[in-house]
């Protein structure tokens, strides 16, 4: 019998496309989705699908008991801006949604955990260009401050009681396939659908805010590349830094006009409150330990994730 995967928060804007994905390569019936809600769209009908709340141990208790998984994702989480609007909410979620699956991952020997990080780990005093692996770490938003701590958790469970888990720090990501999920990136996709409907993009965040960016195609095929890794190449527990490409709103502006050359870019008058996360987030990111340890190396600049966005949203 071939060994299960459960992916819990399948219903995300990563979750709908490594769930497909995870099929293709796995089976369809071995890649278990599981959401708080159900799916509105192929994954409830291309493979098996359960409810999972992830602050109910009981009900996810039950998930672990009827699959015993092999491989577990866990991609449930609030996220940057909508985490500041119910910040006791994602801490919750975040982090004893975190607990509570490391701890049956444990019960029922699963043989290995993902779980992503993300760039908010880093904050105002961490350094801005080329951020390094290890440097000082201050986030100033509950997302980024569960992340943090989620991070020290996964170490722990890998250093006390050897559970095989793995983790990236993902920059802000960008598909034409789901919904933005409430980051402070989200920008970057919704640009491209006004581009395509209106000609015109009104920015939440100003013309010079640089941030790490990452296709979703490069995400999906980063992430399973590092599960698949032999575990004594993996070096890092908590979550490694995970780079694509970096750019401002006005960079993906130029980038549009090649295609759209009518398009305007504009700014809202008023700061958004968005603006202050990305300001304390890095510029770039030194993904250096992941390209030496699993050979990380992403495939989408800005030109060619633009080409692949309109083309596909244009469909």
């Amino acid at each position: 019998m071939q060994e299960k995967i459960l992916v819990i928060g399948a219903n995300g804007q990563i979750g709908t496309e490594l769930v497909t994905e995870l099929r293709r390569i796995y089976g369809s019936g071995h890649v278990v989705a599981c959401d708080i809600r159900r799916p509105d769209y192929d994954i409830k009908n291309a493979g098996p699908f359960e409810f999972v709340n992830v602050l109910d141990k009981e009900n996810l208790k039950s998930t672990f008991q009827k699959y015993k998984p092999a491989q577990v994702y866990l991609l449930a989480a609030i996220l940057s801006a909508t985490g500041e609007q119910n910040p006791k909410l994602a801490w919750d979620l975040n982090m004893n949604g975190l607990l509570n699956v490391l701890d049956l991952c444990l019960e029922y020997q699963a043989k290995k955990v993902y779980w992503p990080s993300s760039i908010a780990v880093f904050g105002p005093n961490s350094p801005k260009a080329d951020t390094p692996q290890y440097c000082t770490m201050d986030p100033n938003t509950v997302y980024g401050i569960s992340k943090l701590a989620g991070e020290r958790w996964c170490e722990y469970y890998f250093q006390k009681h050897g559970l095989d888990i793995r983790g990236l720090r993902y920059p802000g990501l960008i598909s034409w396939k789901a919904a933005p999920g409430g980051g402070t990136t989200d920008y970057a996709i919704h640009i491209f659908h006004d581009a395509l409907k209106k000609g015109s993009y009104q920015s939440f965040l100003n013309a010079q805010t640089g941030l790490p960016m990452m296709y979703m195609d490069d995400a999906i095929r980063g992430t399973i590349e590092l599960m698949e890794s032999p575990a004594e190449k993996i070096t890092i527990r908590s979550g490694y830094n995970f780079a694509g490409t970096s750019f401002t709103p006005e960079d993906l502006a130029a980038e549009i006009r090649k295609h759209i050359p009518a398009f305007r870019l504009t700014y809202t008058e008023q700061e958004d409150p968005r603006q202050a996360i990305a300001n304390s987030w890095p510029g770039s990111i030194d993904d250096a330990y992941a390209r030496h340890d699993w050979n990380w190396k992403p495939e989408f600049d800005l030109a060619k994730m633009t080409t692949d966005m309109l083309l596909n949203l244009k469909k």
